[in-house]
């Protein structure tokens, strides 16, 4: 059997705005995959990209093993891949161009990839596996390794022998499954993770995943793996790895790094109900609807699992520019949900988007006042970003000529002529962070009278200092800018 060397493309270190949180998740979806093959019989090797700086470290794993192929495999789950930054680009072609050097073949999967197929047919990949990967990795490698034709595989692309861009047909997404072992979870050293948790956070998470996919129409989502499909794993079957990871290394928290969590009717109740039946606990985050939240008893069900934040797609105050996204939400729905979510003792973060096509002043307004007036726990602030294969990309592309990518997720550069110029929504990303967090501080203070050994709230009440002077300099400089264009 062929010997695969598998690694991964997100390098923390290389993302210094994630980097600078500490709260590192290995590549699930790249543990997936050694999972599958492992059980298929291949000999195969891991090595974690995730907490790595450098992409030619691979170098010693690769002389050491010795691999037929390196099989680049990005964790899609991690919304941050499906980014397509240009510093991880850079790495994968670094990587690849080290395993050519070393006689060894590259295969890759990403959304970048998916997305990009010449610029990395062009640069050492010798396949592309488009879309899910599963399926064909398993298909390909079993085919490579018995010398087999690959024409015939799906959701692959690659050269020909005369230098042509074959792509095959896309493979259907896996729809079963529980029928897929456990992510491969004892290939990592979990004690560096922990031991960065621990120290920053005082506690220990990881990520699962409970799903695949996501089936709404959100006009500027890229979904380049697995499109608008939605499948789920059972409860039963999330239980059995959840149980595992506490028991085993000790974890006390869960990213469930689903696009949406627990939309499949009654899911969440049922897990619920086998948390109890087998007397674990533990705290976790997900991301979420608020239309999808506001039905049953669905927050109930939630905060009995143990529910402890939610990251809303909230996107804009503006109904206008909720309707212009596709988001399929209402405003309304905002203001209820949120306020629900907090009263039952959940810490709510919204993720906002500035800079979409046809937004005015009024609409970033509105969407402030929002923040101030519901008051989320946490937010986090981005500008359009236009990923190939969405309706929102086809309306701006024109527009992306020097710059078509983010370098890393703080670039926040409006790459399309809107508006107002890239600097504004830089200006108005840290304005409106100010305008947040001065509030929070203001109430934090309020509730320091009443506790004064609370050293969060404390915390909280301090950077007062620093953002009162700046919510002052960045609201000029965002004025100046509006006065000038009229």
């Amino acid at each position: 059997m062929l010997k695969i060397l598998v690694t991964n493309t997100y390098f923390y270190p290389l993302d210094t705005k994630q980097w600078h949180f500490k709260k590192p998740y290995p590549p699930l979806g790249t543990l997936q995959i050694c999972a599958q093959l492992i059980e298929k019989g291949f000999d195969v090797s891991f090595f974690d990209n995730c907490l790595n700086d450098n992409p030619k470290a691979i170098d010693k794993e690769i002389k050491r093993f010795s691999p037929d192929y390196l099989l680049i495999y990005d964790d899609g789950f991690n919304y941050l891949t499906k980014m397509c930054l240009t510093v991880m680009r850079e790495a994968a072609l670094a990587m690849a161009s080290i395993a050519k050097e070393n006689n060894a073949g590259v295969i890759i999967n990403s959304s970048d990839s998916s997305d990009r197929l010449e610029k990395y047919l062009e640069n050492n990949i010798d396949f592309v596996v488009t879309g899910e990967g599963d399926a064909t990795c398993l298909e390909l490698i079993d085919n490579l390794s018995t010398n087999s034709p690959v024409e015939n595989i799906v959701g692959l692309a690659f050269k020909n022998n005369k230098g042509e861009l074959v792509k095959t047909n896309n493979r259907p997404v896996l729809q079963v499954l529980d029928d897929l072992p456990i992510a491969a979870w004892h290939l990592v050293d979990l004690k560096k993770y922990k031991s960065i948790w621990k120290a920053n956070h005082g506690y220990f998470s990881l990520n699962i995943a409970t799903t695949r996919g996501c089936p709404y129409k959100c006009n500027w989502c890229a979904k380049p793996i697995y499109g608008n499909r939605y499948n789920s794993r059972s409860p039963e079957h999330v239980i059995q790895e959840v149980k595992m990871l506490v028991q085993d290394y000790g974890v006390q928290h869960f990213w469930m790094c689903d696009d949406i969590f627990g939309l499949k009717p009654n899911w969440v109740q049922q897990f619920d109900k086998l948390i109890k039946e087998e007397g674990i606990s533990f705290k976790y985050m997900i991301q979420s609807r608020v239309d999808l939240l506001l039905k049953e008893d669905n927050i109930d069900a939630l905060v009995s699992s143990g529910l402890e934040t939610v990251w809303l797609g909230a996107e804009s105050g503006s109904q206008h520019i909720l309707d212009a996204m596709d988001k399929g939400i209402t405003v309304e729905q905002i203001y209820e949900a949120v306020p629900k979510l907090q009263n039952k003792g959940v810490n709510v973060a919204l993720f906002l988007q500035f800079g979409y096509l046809g937004e005015t002043f009024e609409d970033i307004k509105k969407t402030i006042d929002m923040v101030l007036e519901i008051m989320p726990n946490e937010i986090g602030i981005s500008v359009s970003y236009p990923l190939p294969g969405t309706k929102f990309y086809d309306k701006v592309k024109g527009d992306l000529q020097a710059k078509a990518n983010w370098i890393d997720s703080d670039d926040l550069d409006l790459m399309f002529h809107n508006t107002y110029p890239p600097e504004f929504y830089k200006t108005l990303h840290r304005y409106v962070h100010n305008r947040h967090k001065l509030k929070r501080g203001a109430l934090a203070a309020r509730q320091l009278i009443f506790r004064p050994l609370d050293k969060k709230l404390l915390r909280q009440t301090l950077t007062v200092g620093y953002h009162l002077p700046m919510r002052v300099v960045n609201g000029r400089k965002i004025n100046k800018i509006v006065r000038r264009l009229g």
